[in-house]
């Protein structure tokens, strides 16, 4: 897929999904830092162990070509290249004993790096950065 090619929101599936821990989390950390106005930017870009990593922040102003999901009270922000590589991907928010963090589950990735990356997607192709993963 080109990068100017979009994806078109589809009926039988969210673009992007929360569970309940990351809604949570998320929630926190807004009321923490007072971002109430804020949503969270979720996109894609290279660099990292595999190619292509995932990357968060929070935004008080989407762009007009941002594709907007709003879960539970928790507005997500995606621009509409990340969009092609995140269609359908789940955020969830892990806490263990080696420490906490967001972790994205997504049906595109046809390999990833040990450490969360997204090293390949089908529309991606080989051009997608797809390596060794390095983060051991």
């Amino acid at each position: 897929m080109s990068d100017t090619e979009h994806v078109t929101p589809r009926q039988d599936q969210a673009a992007i999904t929360l569970t309940p821990a990351a809604i949570g989390k998320i929630k926190e950390l807004i009321e923490a830092k007072e971002l109430h106005d804020h949503g969270l930017r979720v996109f894609v870009s290279g660099g990292g162990c595999s190619g292509v990593q995932y990357g968060m922040a929070f935004e008080s102003t989407p762009h007009e070509s941002d594709h907007i999901v709003e879960v539970d009270g928790v507005k997500v922000i995606i621009d509409p290249i990340s969009l092609t590589y995140l269609y359908g991907a789940s955020i969830d928010f892990v806490d263990n004993l080696m420490g906490g963090g967001f972790s994205i589950s997504n049906p595109n990735a046809v390999s990833s790096c040990g450490c969360g990356q997204l090293s390949r997607t089908d529309d991606a192709g080989s051009g997608g950065g797809a390596g060794g993963c390095g983060c051991h």
